[in-house]
């Protein structure tokens, strides 16, 4: 039992609905359960490669956001983990989320099968490959948001290793409580596409990951005083923004899990709609509040207000009105503006901005959705936060902790210094301009 089954449903009761006409001069040809399966897996497929973009996306923020010695890491690490929680949603990730849950906290360990070649699972409405694809992209995106936070200090394989545990066993689990008809489903806990089960989960990980790891070395001086490291490419950031924000009507609209009614893609559209609006309020929020407060506009605010706003509608983008969903983007880059300084007062070293952007906006878009859905409660929705937040930072830190004290999760500082391009993998992202030029 999958998220898409409920979806599915309503879906063909519409159908039937339409098959009976009050006349029969308006007669109209009913939407072959053939048709609305082939439109339903469309929305999946289309969905899953815009969402699987994401990647890219993350890879160019990313870049962008650390210095050129650590470029080409943060480009191997995206490429790794996106191939990483392919593997492990297939060989048990995805039957942990959805099969077999029941009301309950987990589902079934072991591989996901597919429909047989030619298969026509018309019972589900749905290619269960389309639906597998959907689910994993999502999967890898929760460890794309560990990756920017703990970026230029870490080591490769410890963080792989966290990788395939978050992947294979963390998210699949979490997930498993609410789109996997778990028991946070059967109280009334809603998420639309993820601002809590995905990015607050990857936003928790990487808070418990940067806690244990600690700052980079020289970030935090004497007296409170905090020395920036500026990204290597604004072009770069400013791209991998772009990117994540077309994927992101992917993640939102495909979340609508059906595409066979005139309704459903009447919905896709007010969610696509939606989902920009809030991330065009968060940039000029953030452009807004930075030239107040600073007293210049920071490019590096506007861009993670855009992606705070997208989260802040991940988790209702479909009930919200155009003014509300303008109001929920922006108090979510609002939160980002206003976060970013408190974390370097208590020297939390984020690289890229990840835990403000997706824990703290994904913690601000699930909590609010009473304020344009009337089926949920504040009351619901807080639960589900905090039992998600205990969940993630628990295991995350057994987890991290295991890997620090075992193998070590942290670089030399002599390593650090030199760059991980170097010191870890041996290819420089930019070496006609580091030291890569000095041996030409």
């Amino acid at each position: 039992m999958n998220k898409l089954v409920a979806k599915s449903a309503a879906s063909l009761g519409a159908l039937g609905l339409m098959a009976v006409p009050a006349l029969a001069q308006d007669a109209a040809p009913a939407v072959s359960p053939e048709t609305q399966y082939i439109f339903n897996t469309l929305l999946f497929l289309i969905g899953g490669f815009l969402v699987m973009w994401m990647a890219a996306g993350f890879a160019m923020l990313e870049a962008g956001l650390v210095r050129s010695k650590n470029v080409s890491m943060q480009c191997l690490k995206n490429i790794a983990l996106y191939s990483v929680a392919g593997l492990m949603f297939w060989i048990t990730g995805y039957n942990l989320m959805y099969t077999g849950v029941d009301g309950g906290y987990i589902g079934s360990f072991g591989p996901y099968a597919f429909d047989a070649v030619g298969g026509n699972a018309l019972d589900t409405g749905y290619s269960t490959a389309s639906d597998w694809f959907f689910q994993m992209v999502f999967c890898a995106t929760t460890a794309s948001i560990v990756s920017g936070t703990l970026a230029e200090r870490i080591k490769l394989w410890p963080f792989m290793i966290f990788t395939i545990v978050l992947t294979g066993f963390i998210y699949p689990i979490a997930g498993s409580w609410k789109w996997g008809a778990g028991w946070l489903d059967g109280m009334g806990f809603s998420d639309f596409a993820g601002s809590t089960l995905v990015h607050s989960v990857g936003g928790w990980a990487a808070l418990t990951g940067a806690l244990i790891l600690g700052a980079r070395k020289g970030k935090y001086g004497a007296g409170g005083s905090v020395h920036a490291m500026p990204g290597s490419s604004m072009p770069l950031a400013t791209l991998g923004t772009f990117i994540l924000w077309l994927g992101w009507f992917g993640f939102n609209g495909a979340s609508q899990l059906a595409m066979g009614t005139i309704g459903d893609v009447t919905d896709v559209s007010r969610i696509f709609a939606n989902t920009n609006m809030a991330a065009a309020a968060g940039v000029v929020v953030a452009m807004a509040l930075t030239q107040i407060l600073y007293k210049k506009v920071d490019v590096t605010m506007a861009l993670n207000g855009a992606l705070a706003g997208l989260v802040s509608i991940t988790a209702e983008p479909l009930a919200p009105t155009v003014l509300q969903s303008v109001i929920v983007g922006g108090v979510g880059a609002a939160i980002v503006v206003f976060a970013v300084p408190l974390l370097d007062k208590l020297k939390i070293d984020d690289v890229v901005g990840a835990i403000p952007v997706h824990l703290l906006a994904g913690i601000w878009g699930t909590f609010i959705v009473p304020f344009s859905n009337g089926d949920t409660s504040y009351g619901t929705q807080l639960i589900g936060i905090v039992a998600y937040g205990a969940f993630v930072v628990v295991v995350s830190a057994i987890v991290w902790l295991i890997l620090k004290y075992t193998i070590g999760i942290r670089v030399s500082e002599e390593e650090e210094a030199m760059g991980l391009d170097k010191a870890e993998i041996g290819v420089e992202a930019y070496p006609e301009f580091g030291t890569g030029s000095q041996r030409v």
